[in-house]
């Protein structure tokens, strides 16, 4: 269920926990929300379950703890919704608000997707298989998603490799679309 302030209330059997960042702002007036946008990350890459993805989208990264985090010292970055690798959920950004998930990126020609998208990240990589309770927790959201916004279609559910081509790979080549899609409810 999601309340109408954008938060996540709860999610059958995975755990919903906010944890609010402030690295967000309004959406520009009259924009509708109708893009998904599919992440992922690890913090070091490959690394589950260290907290840092939570550390990171806070501020408080500690940029000396490893090598590979001295590029994010100054990086204010968010985004609306992390799906950990056993599917609980930890959302940083109401729905309804501006998270800094996609940076530089276009969809159908119209640049600065954070304005009308929302962005879901996995924690995972590129190259590790995504697990179960990750799939059947996202595909619970998205379909809550698409009903609360149906502006958001199948073909507006896409992947950061997508909006910024050549800057991002992810969800990468492991990401099954076709197992996401196929269990989603609200099709356009």
């Amino acid at each position: 269920m999601i309340d109408h302030g954008g938060w996540l209330m709860e999610l059958g059997r995975f755990a919903v926990v906010h944890r609010h960042s402030s690295n967000f702002n309004f959406r520009p007036q009259h924009c509708d929300i109708d893009l998904l946008v599919i992440h992922n990350i690890s913090l070091p890459k490959g690394v589950f379950g260290a907290g840092n993805i939570e550390k990171l989208f806070s501020n408080v990264l500690d940029p000396r703890q490893h090598e590979s985090f001295s590029s994010l010292k100054s990086l204010k970055v968010s985004s609306h919704l992390l799906i950990d690798r056993n599917g609980d959920c930890t959302q940083f950004v109401s729905f309804n608000e501006r998270a800094w998930h996609a940076g530089i990126s276009e969809f159908a020609g119209i640049e600065n997707c954070n304005d009308f998208s929302i962005g879901i990240e996995l924690e995972g990589t590129d190259e590790i298989p995504y697990t179960d309770d990750q799939y059947e927790s996202l595909i619970e959201v998205s379909n809550l998603l698409l009903a609360l916004y149906p502006k958001i279609t199948k073909e507006r559910i896409t992947g950061h490799e997508h909006i910024a081509p050549g800057r991002k790979t992810d969800p990468g080549d492991v990401f099954d679309w076709n197992r996401y899609k196929s269990r989603l409810t609200t099709l356009s």
